[in-house]
């Protein structure tokens, strides 16, 4: 048996236990904080909804979501594949913050990871897949396994994932962005190991304080630096590249 293995049964109720603290306490004084001393106050972040769901199988559905209302002469500057890629990599920077730096985002070759420390894996993903258009924008990490992911969500694939989508607006000179945080089909060990009460008392609400802060950060309106960059040349070009693919999509349909 691999010592990671042994020490499962100790390490799996110790990790939401020992995090929900710090999490609770910092995620209130970040919010406070940060609110009246950073946030733009050209922006706002409204409408924050929860939609979690723990399934007789074992899997959770867990989306979270809110609108960001900024001014419409900025919107065509936040609307770049560059920025897509940054809001993905502030929400993993946002979660090492307030963590006290204790969950870091892993980088390899193949994929991501969220670790404990940066050395214990708790869930590793894929690589993003990203999608962008006029008015509609995300970024997919699908999930493999980890201390925290169950085998029996092993092929199931379940996914961390972030959407944003250009609403209508009914206030003049201002814009409605919708931001939703999901993790869909994903199989908690702690539920599954231990007790579905116990993970629905500590790690799922511990997900849902750390997206609801995540959320209301966005009221700052800074993004962080994408640590890859794949699109740092795209901004000036978005909206041909978006022209050349309508136009290749209307060929393959006439053809």
């Amino acid at each position: 048996m691999k010592p990671l293995a042994r020490l499962l049964p100790i390490l799996l109720p110790l990790i939401p236990l020992g995090v929900v603290a710090a999490f609770g306490y910092l995620a209130v004084r970040t919010f406070w904080q940060r609110r009246a001393a950073e946030a733009d106050p050209q922006i706002r972040v409204e409408s924050l909804t929860d939609d979690t769901v723990l399934e007789r199988d074992g899997s959770v559905r867990s989306v979270q979501a809110g609108d960001v209302w900024l001014p419409s002469d900025r919107l065509e500057a936040v609307w770049t594949a560059e920025n897509l890629e940054r809001l993905a990599r502030t929400y993993w920077y946002h979660l090492g913050r307030i963590s006290f730096r204790l969950l870091r985002v892993m980088y390899t070759p193949t994929g991501r990871a969220m670790a404990l420390f940066g050395l214990v894996p708790l869930i590793t993903f894929d690589e993003p897949e990203y999608e962008l258009d006029e008015r509609h924008g995300s970024v997919k990490w699908t999930i493999r396994n980890g201390l925290l992911v169950s085998q029996k969500g092993a092929d199931k694939a379940g996914y961390l994932g972030i959407v944003v989508k250009h609403l209508e607006s009914d206030r003049p000179g201002m814009d409605r962005l919708h931001v939703e945080l999901s993790i869909v089909n994903f199989y908690p060990a702690l539920a599954d190991r231990l007790s579905k009460r116990l993970y629905t008392v500590t790690q799922s609400r511990i997900h849902v304080v750390v997206v609801y802060s995540f959320l209301r950060s966005l009221a700052h309106g800074q993004l962080v630096p994408s640590k890859v960059g794949r699109f740092a040349q795209w901004p000036k070009e978005l909206g041909i590249r978006l022209d050349e693919r309508r136009e290749a999509k209307e060929a393959a349909k006439a053809k």
